[in-house]
């Protein structure tokens, strides 16, 4: 995600070495390589020319201080304009509300609406604690309803039942009924989005919100989209009270635009991003947190919060303990971490949110396969449990014998052995204080993942 804006903006620093302050001269070609990575992001002209012209403001005359150097002191400018560009704080949902508080989903087709109403679901019923019902008056597309069914089912949630030959009004409208008398907290609806905007939408999709009179009206938009997800949600938003945006497709192949301005263009903030097709992949938008990521300072906050959902805490008690020692780390605690990582997005999401690791995220994401996860637990567990905890004793018999029960080759057995060599070591450093050998050790594993 935002590879190429984080690369350009990070060459911004190397430009400006040896000047005692900055200049309009010497941060002209700086704010012009900004200028570069922002166009080639796909952010909006008027955004671009605003923003340079506020970073100059605030850039110019400001004195270099202590020991940064004014490529640093720019970025810190850069940061700050950024983080305020799309919108300094992050806003919640608000779902003070009689209930049900009804959240009603907008936007094109192919953006990933029924796939967020999931996510969402599953987020308010799990860290809020909500009842929630989710409906469909997606009547254009017959898949929509049983897809959203499908994932409700996954997550437990109570769906109401629709059919492509109600009228989306009477749908939302039987819903909310539903949602009243069996004491729901909150009504999702997912509604009928296009391939573009078209006006036949747009009246049905203001009937619905004048129905439902929903607290939250959510406009989804793929990420990837770039300039063309600033003009279609301008045209959401003059249609309809729009409160808040959800980016999808964040984790693809996104030179980052839309992040910047749709928030500028719309005036509403950007309160999720959807980050994979797995339905724990929605985050809240931090706009500091973003600038951070997109600056290649990390965002080691939501790191943290991850580890803090997924990461069993008496499994990392014990696992700390061993890597203090610095021994015992054996191939069954190997197979576990794996496995955390599997939970946290993967590696090329940890990466994203290590300060400077970012640029690693896309060759993480290539190696690091869930295919590639799945061989390796499938190797690990054809290993008996001595095997395990002594790989030491895997010689050429046992390597043939291992390779035959997974259903791989013995150089495939090899390779995981190397891997693991590598991890002890690496497990090793760290328990001597070594934080930046090991992260060092982390980009030589990633070629052989």
């Amino acid at each position: 995600m935002l590879e190429n804006l984080s690369s350009r903006l990070s060459g911004v620093v190397k430009t400006l070495r040896g000047n005692a302050r900055l200049t309009e001269d010497n941060i002209q070609e700086a704010l012009r390589e900004v200028r570069m990575a922002l166009l080639e992001a796909d952010v909006a002209l008027p955004v671009v020319k605003g923003f340079i012209a506020d970073i100059k403001v605030r850039a110019l005359g400001q004195e270099v201080i202590g020991s940064l150097t004014p490529g640093q002191a720019l970025v810190g400018v850069v940061y700050e304009e950024l983080t305020k560009l799309m919108g300094a704080q992050n806003d919640g949902l608000n779902l003070a509300a009689v209930p049900p508080a009804v959240v009603l989903m907008a936007g094109l087709q192919g953006a990933g609406k029924t796939t967020t109403t999931g996510k969402l679901a599953k987020r308010l019923k799990e860290e809020q604690k909500k009842k929630v019902l989710v409906v469909s008056a997606d009547v254009y597309r017959p898949a929509a309803i049983e897809q959203l069914k499908t994932i409700a089912g996954q997550l437990d949630v109570e769906f109401f039942p629709s059919d492509v030959s109600q009228k989306p009004v009477d749908i939302a409208l039987a819903a909310l009924d539903h949602a009243k008398r069996h004491f729901h907290d909150v009504l999702i609806v997912d509604t009928a989005g296009r391939l573009a905007i078209d006006e036949a939408m747009m009246i049905e999709i203001k009937a619905v919100h004048a129905a439902v009179k929903p607290i939250e009206t959510l406009f989804v938009v793929d990420a990837m989209q770039g300039q063309d997800a600033v003009n279609t949600a301008q045209a959401f938003n003059e249609t309809l009270p729009l409160t808040g945006v959800v980016l999808t497709k964040m984790d693809g192949d996104s030179r980052g635009g839309a992040a910047l301005s749709v928030r500028h263009i719309t005036g509403k903030p950007i309160k999720f991003i959807g980050v994979g097709e797995k339905l724990t992949g929605i985050e809240p938008f931090y706009p500091d947190r973003m600038a951070s990521r997109i600056l290649g300072m990390g965002d080691v906050l939501s790191l943290i919060e991850d580890v803090q959902k997924t990461v069993d805490e008496a499994e990392a008690l014990k696992m700390m303990k061993k890597v203090k020692s610095g021994k015992g780390f054996d191939l069954e605690d190997f197979k576990a971490q794996i496995g955390q990582m599997k939970k946290m997005g993967g590696m090329s999401a940890l990466l994203d949110k290590l300060p400077g690791m970012g640029q690693l995220g896309e060759v993480a994401n290539q190696q690091v396969t869930d295919k590639a996860v799945a061989r390796i637990e499938g190797i690990i567990n054809s290993m008996t449990p001595t095997e395990r905890k002594k790989p030491e004793l895997i010689k050429a018999s046992r390597k043939r014998r291992i390779a035959a029960g997974a259903g791989v080759t013995v150089q495939e057995v090899n390779k995981l052995l190397n891997q693991f060599e590598q991890t002890q070591k690496m497990m090793k450093q760290f328990s001597k204080g070594g934080m930046a050998k090991m992260m060092r050790g982390m980009k030589g594993m990633l070629p052989g993942m």
